[in-house]
């Protein structure tokens, strides 16, 4: 399973560059993930034509878009305890406290915030951070297998 996660995109609604990254990239993965800060309906709009795509708010969403999505999902993927959040704070050091919040209720936490790609384990926990989506920035490509968990992760710079 190809799983596309993305962060920190910024934009009301899309743009061509963005519609371009979408149709090459994120329109073939099985899942598509936002960790937050879409910034606005459009965008979040636009990407629910994804059969796969599910999203969490961050703190730069727009109010209307902020209070139609939750802080955190909680979900199974490929065997593995799943959540998608945000994040908050400060950036550094942002992968430590979102791990010592989580505890070891997960296997994999996808997060944003930051802008930074990140893919990092803390205890049983391995948490990735896509970037930010956005150009000169990234998103993250996951290749999974049911009870496998995950076989890779690649950041694509865009």
């Amino acid at each position: 399973m190809r799983v596309a996660v993305i962060s920190d995109t910024h934009l009301r609604a899309p743009t061509p560059w963005f519609e371009d990254v979408y149709a090459r990239h994120l329109a073939p993965a099985d899942r598509l993930y936002h960790c937050g800060d879409h910034a606005g309906y459009g965008l979040w709009a636009y990407l629910l034509q994804h059969p796969g795509f599910e999203a969490v708010a961050g703190n730069s969403d727009s109010y209307d878009l902020a209070a139609e999505l939750p802080p955190l999902l909680e979900r199974e993927l490929c065997g593995l305890r799943l959540a998608v959040t945000h994040g908050w704070g400060m950036r550094q050091g942002l992968a430590e406290r979102i791990a010592k919040a989580f505890g070891s209720r997960y296997d994999l936490v996808f997060f944003g915030h930051s802008h930074a790609a990140e893919d990092v384990t803390l205890g049983a926990t391995r948490l990735v951070n896509p970037g930010s989506l956005s150009p000169g920035g990234s998103f993250a490509l996951l290749e999974c297998e049911e009870g496998q968990g995950v076989r890779s992760v690649r950041f694509v710079s865009v």
